[in-house]
């Protein structure tokens, strides 16, 4: 029986960083829809995520290149998870975008360790709660909940 190789603490470091960093290139995309959608009384809330994705983006890029990898370049496009017509819409789309972000960093707050620890815990904490913001309630375990809709094996 031959099993995976386990990655070093160190790859798990980058490969959680890439992911956080792939997170943050949908969520760049994602705002943009979300911007032209949303009502007129919550654009600017959908222009400071979106300001504040492409700031942590820009420091993921540069975290990637200091732990020794070559940042992932964002795709051309994205598939949204369903069609966006609406401002209640705008609004559902803003608060999954942000679960998944806090999910990508809740993964780099377990791999990583110091200051990259403590960045993507303040990262957790503000994709949280702009989920809250947006969808008008908060989670128990924000970062966790896709593990929470899978069930156990």
């Amino acid at each position: 029986m031959t099993t995976a190789p386990v990655p070093s603490p160190a790859g798990r470091v980058l490969e959680a960083a890439q992911a956080a960093l792939a997170a943050e290139h949908a969520a760049a995309y994602g705002y943009g829809v979300i911007g032209a959608r949303t009502s007129a009384t919550r654009s600017a809330e959908a222009r400071e995520a979106y300001g504040g994705h492409l700031a942590r983006r820009d420091a993921l890029a540069r975290t990637v290149r200091e732990l020794g990898g070559s940042p992932r370049p964002s795709e051309a496009a994205y598939t949204l998870p369903f069609t966006v017509r609406t401002p209640a819409d705008a609004e559902r789309l803003a608060a999954g975008i942000e679960d998944r972000v806090a999910g990508a960093y809740s993964d780099l707050v377990r791999a990583a360790e110091g200051r990259l620890r403590r960045e993507a815990a303040d990262a957790l904490t503000a994709a949280a709660v702009r989920a809250a913001r947006w969808r008008g309630v908060g989670v128990a375990f924000p970062g966790l909940t896709e593990r929470a809709d899978t069930p156990p094996t």
